[in-house]
């Protein structure tokens, strides 16, 4: 069988590709899959089939892994996506009405007029039709009024499942502190749900012998990353490539403390080419995966900058193996 060849880029679903890998050829897989809120890139796919991908991306790494190998999936702690099948929840916030009239009000006056209509009740508390019919049948609803409601995932718990079932295991986790992200242009939420400002790396351990060389890193590297747990890195400032990229410091540190110059790392959703790049910059090999052909030709653009404007010994690294 030919199998893939490293120092690539490759257009096509990863849970098919990733069949043709050698096996036992990759240190470590670093990856952040889809998260199934509506990017455009995950246009029509349901939750069902989102989770299916996920497992066979997960399944497939049985195989490719190296004994002893890891595999690093970045993703937020919990997800947030619609679900039709999800109660319709009323969010009764009370800091964001601009009418002081409750819902006692109108049923207090509901009840002494029992003949009148909304409008003739918004007349008499000087209020809107529409405030008199959210007080009466609680439209305040969270999604909106006619939209389906909002599921929140434990993400952690389900990729241990995913990942067990197959005979990889939970090796650690770091904590990405990142930048606050917006909620409806502001740096708060309506609701009781915190402003999203951190994410996971949930690593994943192929049994084998699994070499620990604290020498990978130099001493400060160690004692300010990567003995620690939470990572504070600023989030990339510009996603005008792309619609959600990771700095390119996340993957550099997975990649310089769990493996060795010259290992292979396989990123499953290579997007603008990071994982790659950060690879190369550790002197590592590569092979990427994407199912979208633009991303596929943004990442070898993104690459073949980077070599261009790298050292010369960089280069002739970063191009082995990597021409069309």
């Amino acid at each position: 069988m030919n199998y893939l060849s490293i120092d690539e880029i490759y257009l096509g679903a990863a849970e098919k590709l990733m069949l043709q890998i050698e096996p036992e050829s990759i240190a470590l897989s670093v990856w952040s899959p889809p998260y199934h809120v509506g990017k455009s890139y995950e246009s029509g796919q349901t939750y069902e089939e989102w989770t299916e991908m996920l497992e066979c991306v997960i399944r497939n790494h049985v195989n490719i892994l190296k004994p002893g190998g890891f595999l690093a999936i970045n993703i937020g702690d919990i997800l947030c996506f619609s679900d039709e099948d999800m109660p319709r929840i009323q969010a009764n916030n009370i800091s964001m009405r601009k009418c002081k009239i409750t819902e006692e009000d109108v049923k207090k006056a509901a009840s002494e007029h029992p003949d009148y209509n909304r409008y003739q009740l918004a007349k008499l508390l000087g209020c809107s039709e529409q405030t008199v019919d959210r007080r009466l049948h609680g439209n305040n609803i969270r999604g909106g009024k006619y939209n389906a409601q909002t599921r929140v995932k434990i993400v952690g718990g389900m990729l241990e499942k995913m990942a067990l079932e197959v005979g990889i295991y939970p090796y650690d986790r770091r904590i990405w502190v990142k930048d606050a992200a917006w909620a409806n242009s502001n740096w708060t939420t309506n609701s009781y749900r915190a402003v999203d400002e951190f994410e996971y790396v949930y690593i994943f351990w192929k049994p084998g012998i699994t070499k620990v060389d604290r020498k990978r890193l130099a001493k400060e590297e160690w004692g300010e990353w990567g003995s620690r747990a939470v990572w504070n890195i600023r989030s990339v400032q510009r996603n005008d490539d792309h619609e959600a990229k990771f700095p390119i410091e996340l993957p550099r540190r997975v990649i310089k403390l769990l493996t060795d110059k010259g290992d292979t790392v396989l990123d499953c959703f290579m997007g603008s080419g990071t994982s790659a790049i950060a690879a190369m910059m550790e002197k590592r090999h590569y092979i990427g995966i994407d199912k979208e052909k633009k991303y596929v030709q943004l990442a070898k653009k993104n690459i073949e900058e980077f070599i261009s404007q790298g050292t010369q010994e960089l280069c002739n690294y970063g191009t082995a193996e990597s021409e069309d």
